[in-house]
């Protein structure tokens, strides 16, 4: 499994972006955006919400929470959890029962 530090490197190679070029965009310096990448420091809480997103990926991601690094980036997808989650109790447990039940089925089909 990949590190904090290595996940931050590689997605910002992948996005072309130079050590410099991530360190003005969170107003700090190049060594520490090093140290970040050497799991030699962590950032706070707000500085990872800035580097997930300057990465277009989520703080999940980047702390292992997810291997998929664009899990929560889609915003339908986002958009359908916050209206079940504001659904009534009852209302939710059957739309997840239902949902529970689709996707069990999908996977069987692949089998």
């Amino acid at each position: 499994m990949m590190t904090f530090g290595k996940k931050i490197a590689a997605l910002r190679k992948e996005l072309k972006l130079s050590q410099t070029e991530l360190a003005k965009k969170l107003n700090t310096s190049v060594s520490v955006i090093s140290r970040y990448e050497r799991d030699e420091m962590t950032p706070g809480i707000d500085t990872a919400k800035k580097i997930a997103d300057l990465l277009n990926t989520s703080v999940g991601y980047l702390i292992g929470e997810t291997e998929d690094d664009n899990l929560l980036k889609d915003p339908k997808m986002m958009q359908r959890l916050k209206d079940i989650k504001n659904l009534q109790e009852e209302d939710r447990k059957g739309i997840l029962y239902a949902l529970d039940n689709l996707l069990r089925s999908a996977k069987l089909k692949t089998l």
